[in-house]
């Protein structure tokens, strides 16, 4: 059995009585004392305090150049437009394979003279191989051992600050790299619960210190990977491997926003990016399945692989979930799953099969809770 590895935060998520399970190839938290259900709520109310420094963090620098010839190299590998991205700027992509399915998805940030990328755990070896394949002969790619916090909810302003002024005035999707006690960090204002907040990336010699900062102040709890799904999955946003795979295209996921006019058909470098005749050819002519939202009526979630019914008896398996869960937040069940664009309609009643028995749910729309993103 390979060995579980450990983030810099391993050690005091032990003092913080964190219950730790595998994920991703790491030793996390999945709960502390608080509770699933208590540490969702926390989030949504004061500030929660994450430990994602099992992600990976990238920087791609120009070989010769500058970084415009970085973000033309990316754009053959992501179906985004990287070249339009302003300095000091962040944003949602994903690698793509030649049949138009989802490698991974990951952050993208325009640093000034360099790309800085954040992208999922168990895809980062992967990522960084297909990287260096693919476009390793025109930039340098360096890995940056760093750890990786997110300090999520309606507090986190008025908590951060309080360290880093200057964070303050960042806008959604800002980057930028600030001085501290605890060294020089990078931080974007971004997250992936749906809340207003930030990402900051530290040193591994001062992580456990920037924590403990940031745990001594009365709005913020320490917050586990069961509370983060709950919370994403309210904000309608994809955990790949789950919602969205190598046969996921961005198109089926719903995912067309991050696909700018710049590299969609007619636009100024259309296509050009693995698998782009098939996702453009979906732009035109829709993909046959879609992701969506589902409220299963009663207070059983229907959890991933629970295949989904256009008829309570018989008929036809019209789609599957890939996510479900209980929301705190909107105090009932949902779930996201795929399902044949004929049922893609909101409010169009779907069934999942439960333990042998189809039981009623209701396309919605996502997010299931608006986020607050600070605009």
């Amino acid at each position: 059995m390979t060995e579980l590895k450990k983030t810099p935060l391993f050690e005091l998520h032990g003092e913080l009585g964190a219950r730790m399970v595998p994920f991703a190839g790491y030793e996390m938290p999945v709960q502390y004392a608080l509770g699933v259900m208590q540490e969702h709520n926390w989030t949504r109310e004061k500030a929660g305090l994450f430990d994602v420094s099992h992600m990976g963090q990238l920087i791609l620098s120009p070989k010769e150049g500058d970084v415009a010839d970085v973000a033309l190299a990316l754009e053959m590998l992501v179906p985004v437009d990287i070249a339009g991205l302003g300095q000091g700027r962040q944003r949602y992509g994903f690698f793509t394979n030649d049949t138009g399915g989802i490698l991974d998805d990951l952050m993208i940030a325009n640093r000034g003279d360099h790309l800085f990328v954040v992208v999922n755990a168990a895809c980062k070896d992967a990522d960084e191989a297909h990287l260096r394949a693919a476009i390793g002969d025109r930039v340098e790619i360096e890995v940056a051992d760093r750890a990786l916090l997110a300090l999520q909810g309606p507090l986190a302003e008025e908590v951060f600050k309080r360290i880093v002024p200057e964070a303050a005035d960042m806008r959604f999707m800002d980057v930028i790299v600030a001085g501290s006690a605890f060294g020089e960090l990078w931080i974007s204002r971004s997250g992936y619960t749906g809340e207003d907040g930030y990402e900051i990336s530290v040193a591994n010699d001062q992580a456990a210190a920037l924590t403990r900062a940031l745990l001594a102040f009365d709005e913020v709890e320490a917050i586990g990977l069961g509370a983060r799904d709950s919370l994403r999955l309210e904000a309608g946003l994809c955990l790949y491997g789950h919602d969205i795979d190598e046969g996921t295209t961005p198109i089926e996921a719903s995912l067309l926003w991050a696909i700018q006019k710049a590299r969609r058909s007619g636009g100024a470098r259309e296509g050009g990016f693995k698998g782009s005749d098939v996702i453009l050819g979906q732009i035109t002519d829709g993909a046959y399945r879609a992701r969506v939202g589902l409220l299963p009526e009663g207070r059983a979630p229907m959890r991933e692989g629970t295949p989904i019914f256009d008829s309570a008896e018989g008929g036809a398996q019209i789609g599957v979930v890939t996510s479900g869960a209980f929301g705190p937040t909107i105090g009932r069940p949902m779930s996201m799953g795929y399902v044949a664009k004929d049922f893609t309609s909101k409010g169009t009643t779907v069934w999942g099969e439960v333990r042998g028995k189809r039981l009623p749910a209701v396309i919605a729309d996502l997010p299931f809770r608006p986020s607050q993103f600070k605009k």
